[in-house]
């Protein structure tokens, strides 16, 4: 088929220094793509142990190896700089300083630069995919808590509290500092400007000392908010049982089961819509910080779980379509996969009375990754290998993308981002529904994961 539509490609700086410049904007240009994104960081190779592992290992639950070869390999430990020599002035206002330049900075740092010259020259726009709330060198104190007040375990995001005045001032430092060193990009994809819920743990946040004032700034109830999460925290490490696990196999797929749980709990709710509030008032912060250092002509486009995740993450997309140009939707169906297990397992160990079975069946219920979920064990979920397809059929993928849609009602334009992860043939019918959704176009995460058949399927498919 035939599609014009947006089409962009995440090449981390790595890829672009392993292959060159000219290589990576050939391959951009043979899909058709119209924009990509990248990260003010280079890389190289270094020894096992030092630096960080590429691909992420995900809590070391990831089995992932890059398709193409970066530096020689198909995983391997890097070590990073900063690709440019940060403005130290522009974080005066912020505990946060800017990453330090080191020998890859002085050696590497112009590619990037180099990247986004030949980039643009081949009429492809630019964007910078970095965090929303991950200032270097995050602190313990600008993070998100529990209800008890404790820091999470295993958390998958290192990602700060959305209410942290630190993590915000920083913010405004970085966009100055990247657009008065790259002023050529067209604009900016921040990841995670909500709260992830790849672990139990990160989903009941947020309960900073930073969250409390902010909520009862905007006339939260933190205390009742606060009793609430954590009456129902402690019922899902306790609390459960097979019977009330039983109303989410009902032809209503949970519906009156879980909105009973919520008058059980009110101040769930409240909690939730406080969460949703934060995250509104962060990427309106980044649209104020970008028009001022860039003009109302530069982009933001806020990276987000896909509905239902996005109920517990706090990220409502008609209120994001408010302050972004577009919103990126993830189908990153890998660790849809993995978070059944990663769910399923600590409910399992703090409830040994459960039977397996209607848990598994009630978290695939719930979030909407299955149309006609029968009995499955969470051994059936977790971390597809490379050559194994993703346990999750187009049809709830296809709704995931319709809701996104109907909730920006056209204020921003919706470009779902597919995860290159896994073989071919899967990597190809993922596509293929985007290509064949209302989406206004895509971006594809990341380059590393398109071999040559890839690079062909989204030239067949979208170009």
């Amino acid at each position: 088929m035939t599609n014009r539509r947006f089409l962009g490609i995440t090449v981390l700086g790595d890829f672009i220094l392993s292959e060159g410049v000219e290589a990576v904007v050939e391959n951009l240009r043979r899909v058709g793509a119209t924009a990509a994104a990248c990260n003010p960081t280079v890389t190289a190779a270094a020894p096992e142990g030092e630096g960080s592992f590429q691909p992420p290992i995900d809590a070391g639950a990831s089995p992932r190896v890059f398709d193409r070869s970066l530096f020689g390999k198909k995983s391997l430990w890097v070590q990073g700089g900063v690709s440019y020599s940060p403005n130290k002035d522009f974080y005066a206002d912020s505990p946060y300083s800017p990453r330090r330049p080191n020998e890859l900075t002085s050696e590497h740092g112009a590619v990037i630069g180099q990247f986004i010259d030949a980039a643009v020259d081949a009429g492809v726009k630019v964007y910078f995919q970095v965090g929303s709330a991950q200032p270097s060198g995050l602190r313990d104190e600008d993070k998100p808590r529990l209800p008890n007040g404790k820091l999470a375990e295993n958390r998958l995001a290192n990602t700060g509290s959305l209410a942290s005045d630190a993590v915000r001032s920083y913010n405004r430092a970085y966009i100055r500092d990247l657009l008065a060193a790259y002023p050529k990009i067209s604009g900016f994809r921040p990841d995670w400007p909500e709260y992830p819920c790849y672990t139990l743990g990160e989903v009941f946040a947020d309960f900073s000392p930073h969250a409390i004032v902010w909520a009862e700034k905007h006339g939260f109830d933190i205390e009742s908010i606060r009793r609430d999460v954590r009456s129902l925290w402690d019922h899902l490490h306790g609390g459960l049982t097979n019977e009330a696990l039983a109303g989410f196999a009902d032809p209503d797929r949970g519906l009156y089961s879980l909105i009973s749980w919520l008058g059980r709990y009110p101040g769930v709710a409240q909690w939730l819509r406080m969460k949703a509030e934060l995250s509104a008032d962060m990427l309106r912060e980044w649209r104020d910080a970008i028009t001022e250092y860039g003009g109302p002509e530069c982009e933001l486009s806020a990276n987000a779980f896909m509905p239902p995740y996005t109920l517990l993450t706090g990220l409502d997309f008609a209120r994001a379509a408010e302050h972004c140009h577009a919103v990126s939707p993830k189908l990153y169906t890998m660790h849809w996969s993995l978070m059944v297990k990663f769910w399923g397992d600590e409910i399992l160990a703090a409830n040994p009375d459960l039977d397996e079975t209607p848990l598994a069946r009630t978290l695939v219920t719930l979030m909407d990754i299955s149309d006609n979920p029968g009995p499955c064990h969470l051994d059936d979920y977790g971390y597809p290998a490379p050559d194994e397809p993703h346990p999750i059929p187009n049809e709830p993928q296809i709704r995931k993308i319709a809701k996104v849609c109907r909730a920006t009602t056209g204020q921003a334009i919706v470009t779902p981002l597919v995860h290159g992860y896994g073989p071919p043939d899967d990597f190809r019918r993922r596509l293929q529904l985007v290509a064949d959704s209302d989406a206004d176009g895509v971006w594809i995460n990341r380059y590393g994961y398109l071999g040559e058949e890839k690079l062909d399927a989204i030239a067949d498919v979208w170009k």
